[in-house]
């Protein structure tokens, strides 16, 4: 569908219709404000959370608006998984580990796009962010995982294994503490003043995924600032091709119906400057066996060093299981076709959560086989040939080396030997928006002069150059945390205008 820009002091509203005329001034601005408060925050997930919590913990009044029926975003179905070096559970098991290594991963997956200056922040606070995840969110987390692409084991998880286990306890905190909440609100436009100032925006409420027709019309007054958590924009295929040809309707995406970035662009309306936008990540942990984000990631991502990645037409393995995901990914893609990931009875049952085995088989997408032979023939995989990988693969498990692709294998690794054995396909989907929009280490939206606009915030998958051309895993949540914290702080600290 078409859009048509809002026009300085028209009062024409996206979609190209008019908003209830004549609500606006020549200067642009309302004739009446509808609703007010000190910060207004666009979203509901990890960063639009923390902003509200650190917001209100500061003394402001807070709203947070979501376009969507329930809270959550990507967030509330992400893994639940956030990177943390010298947490307790490291501490426990003998790894060393620090924030420089944290940052050194984070830029040498991000093929050093990343702006070095927002990626120490995300890691220096790591540890201070996972503290006050616990304390004051409320979130409980309870075991250690490795994600490919990080040195160690350093990423800790949620009790539930879902950003749920994160999201509904800040959801409860930012209720308790007074912080008002808007569901199916959609942002039209930000509203700007004759200094440049962001100082309010157009809304349409009662809003319907995804008419763009649906709602009233209503303009909410910021006092203080704007905080944009509204996330990226797998969803939105026609954007996503814009910056990146290549990924198609043939790929599906990991993201909620509602990542499709318009509140980005609303930015890049008022002169905000994007980054990156070209960089976006395929997940290469998920099955065409099931829909969404499913029960595979967690499969996959826990069995990485754990077992054998192959392509079902050679029998082989392609890739360096533990490698970061655009690694992966590109490789699948090269195939052109879904690959396997497998290993047997005692890595499945040490590292794969019970309840992620049991929905898994349940929907189909993970496969219970009593033999290899039979493995094989479900998935027409040769078997002579598997065989022999096997058994060299269970040779690097017993040297803790991988001669072929530098897989990083585990002290509790063991063979792949003892019966059933468990499988799963795999295909790449979008699932992460590298690009975004400008930001200072302050959480400030610069525009194209290099300045920031004055009382506008971004945090979390909304801003840009943070993870570089490639996001390792576990660092969304933190990274989401960590800026959406000191957006609200920030936000909270502006003088109110009017």
């Amino acid at each position: 569908m078409t859009r048509k820009l809002c026009r300085g002091g028209s009062s024409w509203a996206l979609g190209g219709r008019r908003s209830s005329a004549p609500r606006t001034d020549p200067s642009g601005l309302p004739r009446k404000w509808d609703e007010a408060s000190d910060v207004i925050i666009v979203g509901t997930g990890f960063a639009g959370l923390a902003a509200a919590i650190e917001a209100r913990r500061a003394g402001a009044e807070v709203l947070v608006i979501d376009k969507m029926r329930t809270h959550g975003g990507n967030s509330i179905i992400n893994g639940g998984e956030m990177a943390a070096p010298g947490n307790r559970y490291q501490k426990e098991a003998g790894i060393q580990d620090s924030a420089e290594l944290l940052m050194k991963d984070m830029l040498k997956a991000g093929a050093y796009l990343n702006h070095p200056d927002l990626v120490r922040i995300c890691a220096e606070k790591s540890t201070e962010v996972l503290d006050w995840c616990e304390s004051v969110a409320g979130a409980k987390f309870v075991k250690l995982v490795f994600h490919g692409g990080h040195s160690v084991k350093r990423s800790v998880q949620t009790d539930n294994a879902s950003g749920a286990g994160l999201v509904n306890p800040m959801m409860a905190k930012a209720k308790s503490m007074g912080v008002k909440f808007m569901m199916t609100t959609k942002m039209e436009r930000l509203v700007t003043n004759r200094e440049g100032r962001v100082v309010g925006m157009e809304v349409r409420k009662g809003y319907k995924f995804p008419d763009d027709q649906s709602g009233k019309v209503a303009f909410l007054k910021a006092r203080r600032a704007v905080v944009l958590a509204s996330g990226g924009f797998s969803q939105n295929l026609e954007l996503r091709q814009i910056h990146d040809p290549r990924i198609d309707a043939r790929f599906d995406s990991t993201n909620h119906p509602g990542a499709t970035g318009e509140a980005t662009l609303a930015a890049c309306k008022i002169g905000a400057m994007d980054v990156q936008m070209d960089w976006i990540q395929m997940g290469p942990w998920t099955s065409p066996d099931e829909k969404g984000f499913g029960q595979v990631p967690q499969f996959c991502e826990r069995l990485v060093g754990y077992g054998l990645m192959v392509d079902p037409k050679t029998g082989k393995r392609f890739i360096q299981e533990t490698g970061n995901r655009k690694v992966r990914a590109d490789a699948m893609m090269a195939l052109n076709h879904p690959v396997i990931i497998f290993s047997d009875s005692v890595n499945v049952n040490r590292q794969v959560l019970p309840h992620t085995l049991a929905k898994g088989m349940e929907n189909g997408a993970i496969k219970k086989f009593d033999t290899i032979e039979d493995l094989a023939k479900a998935y027409q995989v040769p078997l002579d040939v598997l065989k022999a990988e096997i058994a060299k693969w269970n040779g690097f498990v017993e040297k803790r080396t991988d001669s072929d692709f530098n897989c990083k294998i585990f002290p509790e690794t063991t063979p792949v030997a003892v019966a059933p054995f468990y499988a799963s396909r795999l295909w790449p989907r979008v699932h992460y928006c590298m690009g975004g929009l400008v930001a200072n280490k302050d959480a400030q939206v610069k525009n194209f002069d290099l300045k920031p606009i004055p009382s506008l915030y971004v945090a979390g998958e909304a801003m840009g150059a943070v993870h570089g051309a490639v996001r390792l895993g576990t660092c969304s949540m933190l990274g989401c945390v960590v800026f959406g914290r000191i957006a609200g702080q920030n936000a909270a600290q502006q003088k109110p205008w009017g």
